[in-house]
Formats: C-alpha cells, sequence, structure tokens
C-alpha cells in the first residue's frame, strides 16, 4: 500500500524530472490504484502543451499583424498562468497522495 503510494506521488512530482515519460510508463505497468494517479498527473503536465498550441493555431487565425501579437502575447500569459498553476497543483497533490493514509 505504501509503495502504491510513493509511486502515485512520484507521477505527480514527475513534473519537476521526467513530466511526460514516467506517468506513461507507471500507466503501462503499475496496478489500478496507481493508473488512475498516472493518467491525472499526465493529464494535468499536458494541459499548458495543449494551451500553447492551441493559443497560437488561434492566433494565427486572426486577421493582422497586430491582432496576431495580441493573441500571442494572451497566448503566452494564458499558458504561463496554467502552467504555474499546474506546477504547484501537481507539488501539492503529490505532498497529499504521500502523506495520505
Amino acid at each position: 500500500m505504501k509503495g502504491n503510494a510513493i509511486l502515485s506521488s512520484l507521477c505527480y512530482f514527475s513534473i519537476l524530472f521526467a513530466p511526460f515519460i514516467f506517468p506513461i510508463i507507471v500507466y503501462f505497468v503499475a496496478e489500478p490504484e496507481v493508473k488512475v494517479h498516472a493518467k491525472k498527473a499526465l493529464w494535468t503536465h499536458l494541459v499548458p502543451y495543449i494551451a500553447i498550441f492551441l493559443g497560437f493555431f488561434l492566433s494565427f487565425l486572426l486577421p493582422g499583424d497586430t491582432s496576431t501579437g495580441i493573441g500571442l502575447l494572451l497566448t503566452f500569459a494564458i499558458t504561463g498562468i496554467l502552467a504555474l498553476y499546474y506546477f504547484i497543483w501537481n507539488i501539492l497533490k503529490g505532498i497529499k497522495v504521500l502523506t495520505a493514509q
């Protein structure tokens, strides 16, 4: 049980050292209880990257150079806020899973 908690929390802490590969590996080799945490961690690692690609795509659809610049600025701002939020969320979730029974 404690090993599962450590592995689950490492999935969240992997944002510091291997944000994509570690949760994917754990998802395929771990028990179902740990797979849930691995999937959540992977998605929270992916959200800022999805936001930046979506923002780039939408920014270049805007007409005019000024609109594109503003769109890119907003994309970077929103992505930065999302990245910081999910970074803190992953650290807190890793601590919560690790300290749970």
